[in-house]
């Protein structure tokens, strides 16, 4: 599967904001508020991003929220679903453009969109790609039993588990080796 430029960049960031949700009730949310989403937007470089405002904030919450249901969604079918609505409510209007040094790529987002229609129709539809690809089972949670953040599995055989984060497979390898030296030793 060919990921260009901008579908990467899509992915991160799309990645990147669904692992702001808290991981439980307890857990702090990872864009409590306005500057953290504006140094997300700067991370990012997230363009044609205006003032960010409280309202923003709520919106992009709530677009957050809608794309963990897809990396969530148990089939290609319910991921289609989502992302449709999700694009259509962000009002796509596709365009290309060079700015900042890239070469021609495509934006989704509506001249002058909110932050969260921006992210919402680029991001949305580089996950619509993966749905197109019969990709879909690439959009992840790790498996690690304390960890749900989420990642795209781009391994060559799409044998990846666990996030690049936290390192999560590396902690779960070594528990299971402590585990047989333990039992074999007995």
């Amino acid at each position: 599967m060919l990921i260009t430029h901008d579908t990467r960049c899509a992915l991160d960031t799309v990645v990147d904001l669904v692992n702001t949700v808290p991981e439980d009730d307890a857990a702090p949310d990872g864009l409590p508020d306005v500057a953290t989403l504006e140094d997300f937007v700067r991370k990012h470089e997230v363009s044609d991003v205006g003032v960010l405002s409280e309202f923003d904030l709520s919106a992009v919450r709530k677009v957050r929220g809608r794309f963990a249901g897809i990396f969530a969604a148990p089939d290609a079918r319910a991921s289609a679903g989502m992302i449709n609505e999700l694009v259509a409510a962000a009002g796509t209007t596709p365009r290309l453009t060079d700015h900042d040094g890239y070469d021609w790529h495509v934006h989704y987002f509506a001249p002058g969109a909110s932050v969260a229609d921006h992210l919402a129709a680029d991001c949305g539809m580089a996950l619509a790609f993966f749905v197109v690809a019969g990709e879909q089972e690439r959009l992840r949670r790790c498996e690690a039993p304390d960890c749900r953040r989420a990642f795209v599995d781009l391994s060559r055989n799409r044998s990846r588990r666990y996030c690049d984060s936290r390192t999560c497979g590396n902690r779960l390898h070594v528990a299971a080796y402590r585990a047989r030296r333990k039992e074999a030793t007995g």
